[in-house]
């Protein structure tokens, strides 16, 4: 049995050696291969519905004022898409970077793309001017998102201290 493999396996190898078109008809077949699976992949990808919708939109936040004091504010913030056109139903938290502020604010857009949030920020001991971080939760089920810093707002000292 070991035999009979063995001469199988030199008469294979003896009839590759003697064919001299496989390594000529290797690339043509490559290509056909290759431009036959490019062709359904084209068909397979015009046949599914909604692929445009993989792109997102990026948003970016316009806060009022950007520079505030310290104590008990009300800053504004405007939620807008590339085009400037606002966005409803976004949720907008701010946190305390370098100022800091009590707890977590957050608010919700109107249909104006503005949502109104009110910060007590505070700076330390011998600090002039601190930061407030903004961040926006986009609408749920949107094509939008929110992955690039946005404006933060300036807090200064006061100075009637």
């Amino acid at each position: 049995m070991i035999e009979t493999a063995g001469a199988v396996l030199r008469e294979g190898i003896e009839d590759l050696r003697r064919d001299e078109r496989a390594i000529e008809g290797l690339p043509i077949r490559l290509v056909i291969a290759l431009v036959v699976g490019v062709a359904s992949l084209s068909v397979m990808m015009s046949m599914v519905s909604g692929i445009e919708g993989l792109a997102v939109i990026e948003l970016d936040v316009q806060p009022e004022p950007e520079v505030t004091t310290t104590g008990e504010q009300e800053i504004a913030f405007t939620v807008v898409d590339p085009d400037g056109s606002p966005v409803a139903d976004a949720t907008v938290v701010v946190r305390g970077e370098t100022a800091r502020i009590g707890s977590v604010a957050t608010a919700r857009t109107d249909e104006t793309g503005t949502a109104t949030v009110t910060v007590a920020p505070e700076l330390g001991p011998n600090q002039a001017d601190g930061t407030l971080t903004v961040d926006v939760k986009p609408p749920a089920g949107s094509e939008y998102t929110d992955d690039r810093e946005n404006t933060n707002v300036l807090v200064v000292a006061d100075g009637s201290a």
